[in-house]
């Protein structure tokens, strides 16, 4: 396979059944998503975080479909070879399968994605199945599923009792049977993690939901240490992006007022007989 080819469905069963783990992050620009998939990222998830991440809002519920569809065209401009995956907001998927159906094409039509992504388990397989039979793939998302913070008890791990556990399983198992190409398990014990990948057919991926899974994901403010809101467990930042940022924002302040920038090497220069000219044109308009 060519290093640039555009990765497909296929292609990420494939590397499931190679037992080679596959790599997810989010983006929301068409900059950072360039980079991630110059970088060789398997995945990117054009997420509805970018609300908070981007936005500023305290929680994913205000991200609309034309902002989410906006966000996810500049990603997909960006990308050769990563899989994209729009992440549909709330209230774009709950109310209908119409609904469902139409919002998830604008996703791929508007968009460019390559699938979509909804929150919830069995109580979101109907939306699920109607998505697919319209030929939309689709990604389970299950375990803490921020959209639904409030009817799950907040922002926190899943499955920690053995009856929410079970639940989990159990949805995932329906989740695929209803058509879902990959599940993503969010803030979900390992163990029990480890008891979905087992039992599935379907790649699944974990943000928060331990290593036996097939793949990770992560939210890209987080790594790069520019979201300051919170960090969650599971975590890791591999660079203080912030700290870069924020020195250079202070070098340049500081340069600008102490005249040290701009020096005559960023200045444009008007060409020596053309500087005459004006002199001369100047002159004879007094």
């Amino acid at each position: 396979m060519s290093e640039r080819k555009k990765l497909t469905i296929p292609d990420l069963y494939a590397m499931v059944e190679r037992g080679e783990k596959i790599t997810f992050l989010t983006a929301y620009d068409y900059p950072t998503a360039r980079l991630e998939d110059r970088a060789g990222i398997d995945m990117i998830l054009v997420g509805d975080s970018g609300a908070m991440c981007l936005l500023g809002h305290e929680t994913t519920l205000p991200a609309t479909m034309d902002f989410m569809v906006e966000i996810t065209a500049a990603v997909s401009r960006a990308v050769e070879r990563a899989f994209v995956v729009g992440d549909m907001p709330y209230m774009s998927y709950q109310p209908s399968n119409e609904l469902a159906i139409k919002n998830a094409g604008r996703f791929i039509s508007e968009g460019g994605a390559d699938a979509v992504k909804l929150e919830g388990g069995a109580r979101m397989a109907e939306r699920v199945e109607a998505i697919v039979k319209a030929g939309i793939p689709v990604m389970g998302h299950i375990g803490l599923t921020p959209q639904a913070a409030t009817l799950i008890g907040g922002l926190k791990a899943q499955g920690r009792t053995a009856e929410t556990a079970a639940r989990l399983i159990e949805d995932a198992k329906v989740l695929e049977e209803a058509g879902a190409f990959a599940i993503l398990l969010e803030a979900i014990p390992a163990r029990v993690a480890e008891i979905i990948v087992r039992n599935a057919t379907v790649p699944i991926l974990s943000i928060g939901s331990g290593a036996a899974c097939h793949g990770q994901l992560l939210i890209v403010h987080d790594i790069l240490n520019l979201f300051e809101a919170f960090t969650p467990k599971f975590v890791k930042v591999y660079a203080d992006v912030a700290a870069v940022m924020l020195q250079a924002f202070r070098e340049y302040i500081e340069e600008v007022k102490s005249g040290k920038f701009p020096t005559p090497d960023h200045e444009y220069r008007i060409p020596k007989e053309e500087w005459k000219r004006l002199q001369e044109m100047l002159d004879e308009g007094r």
